[in-house]
């Protein structure tokens, strides 16, 4: 029997080092993209995908996230009575977007780690893992092009995209046979290697749509460095005992947990505005480039 994805987990526990000072009392899936944080941007992709069930893992110092989901009272009274229409029925909105869970990752010990705290809420279905500070600007949701070849192949997908040169060191990069255009079936996986012992140009990014069988993997993972459990590590794992898949998306993705990819991403998504757009391109076209 073909099974539905319809929850979805988010990793968010992480103490976000790369973008320090910002995050030193702040969550950095909170950082604003022009007027939404970057956790909001991943919810509506994924429920846009016919996700329903949503797990956001936390931690120490992250309630900002669940109380920018939860209800406002105050501020929906007060927008209520200065007659802001359009933007109470926004911020009502997002209360309202999904069935949101919460629970708490009490040490930062790896991606595969926090995945694993999603034990008892997937139970034994199949389910979507989104990072928050991977943005992707795509037509089609990314994560429901990873949906539909999960539901041909009732395999785990991982989500990849091509990366030029050097920058492939950063990333996870699979060995891979294209099987239909954008689809590709792996061969096996490898955490950030050399540029001239990288297998592909094909990097892992962070969507992935996981089987429960997962977990085992993530429970016979062995601890890497700092004590942590990688979840490509988990994967390579899982490998040896049954097909993975990965799509290359449709769509442009930007690391907004990097410095430089925020701003690339704050101004591609704020041209793209239709209140902000014309106005901010003619200031950029001022400026002494």
């Amino acid at each position: 029997m073909n099974q539905k994805i319809r929850k979805a987990v988010f990793p968010a526990a992480g103490l976000g080092t790369r973008f320090l000072p910002a995050t030193k009392a702040s969550p950095k899936e909170m950082l604003p993209l022009v007027d939404k944080p970057l956790i909001q941007y991943s919810v509506e992709e994924a429920v846009a995908s016919g996700i329903e069930s949503v797990l956001i893992i936390t931690g120490r110092d992250k309630t900002a996230i669940e109380n920018h989901f939860d209800m406002s009272f105050e501020l929906e009274l007060l927008l209520e009575q200065k007659g802001k229409k359009e933007v109470l029925e926004e911020v009502r909105a997002i209360s309202d977007i999904a069935r949101i869970s919460y629970t708490r990752q009490k040490q930062a010990l790896g991606l595969g780690h926090a995945i694993y705290q999603a034990k008892d809420f997937v139970g034994d279905e199949p389910f979507a893992a989104l990072l928050a500070d991977d943005v992707v600007d795509a037509e089609k949701p990314a994560l429901l092009q990873m949906i539909e070849v999960f539901e041909k192949y009732q395999s785990p997908v991982i989500a990849t995209m091509q990366v030029e040169g050097d920058a492939i060191s950063r990333f996870g990069v699979i060995d891979a046979e294209e099987v239909e255009p954008n689809v590709f079936k792996i061969r096996d996986m490898v955490e950030k290697p050399k540029f001239a012992d990288a297998p592909s140009d094909l990097a892992i990014i962070g969507r992935y749509i996981f089987t429960p069988d997962i977990f085992s993997a993530i429970e016979r993972t062995k601890p890497g460095s700092g004590g942590e459990i990688q979840i490509t590590d988990a994967m390579r794992l899982l490998l040896k005992e049954r097909p993975f898949y990965a799509v290359k998306l449709e769509g442009t993705r930007y690391d907004a947990g990097d410095k430089l990819g925020f701003l690339m991403a704050t101004v591609q998504y704020a041209l793209k505005r239709e209140d902000l757009g014309d106005d901010f391109r003619e200031y950029l076209k001022t400026l002494d480039l």
